[in-house]
């Protein structure tokens, strides 16, 4: 692989779908990990976070999860308690986290995958809601 591209992926959302269509439609195979069956080692967040720039609290999913039940979106819930809920629970990651030789992100928007890849795919290209993001030019809209 002269370009690796590795995608934590849930196939239940939409956002992680559109990035891994996207990556696909690139011409890249990636390597595809299911972390709601693998799980998270704490180490593995924490590169993971430290890589991307954001903090636990910013890679926190509320919407559609046990967030708000279990108290983590409390004020003085520390990054550590955060950790430990992530790895216990993992769906409480906000997805996908992309990793390529150009960096680490948390692809939301789903375009953001864009910069993170040595080429576009060919247009017009759209996300599972219809938006655009590369015409029929090969040009990216957003």
């Amino acid at each position: 692989m002269s370009f690796p591209v590795v995608i934590h992926h849930n196939p239940g959302c939409g956002t992680s779908r559109n990035v891994l269509g996207i990556i696909r439609a690139a011409g890249y195979e990636p390597v595809v990990i299911g972390y709601l069956t693998e799980g998270w080692t704490r180490p593995q967040l924490l590169a993971l976070f430290a890589a991307a720039g954001i903090t636990p609290r910013e890679a926190l999913r509320v919407a559609r999860t046990s967030a708000e039940d279990l108290g983590l979106t409390a004020k003085g819930v520390t990054d550590d308690q955060l950790l430990d809920a992530m790895v216990a629970h993992p769906i409480l990651v906000n997805r996908p986290i992309v990793c390529t030789p150009k960096g680490v992100r948390l692809c939301r928007p789903s375009e953001v995958v864009l910069d993170l890849l040595d080429r576009l795919p060919p247009g017009p290209l759209a996300k599972e809601d219809g938006q655009l993001i590369i015409d029929a030019e090969g040009n990216r809209l957003v």
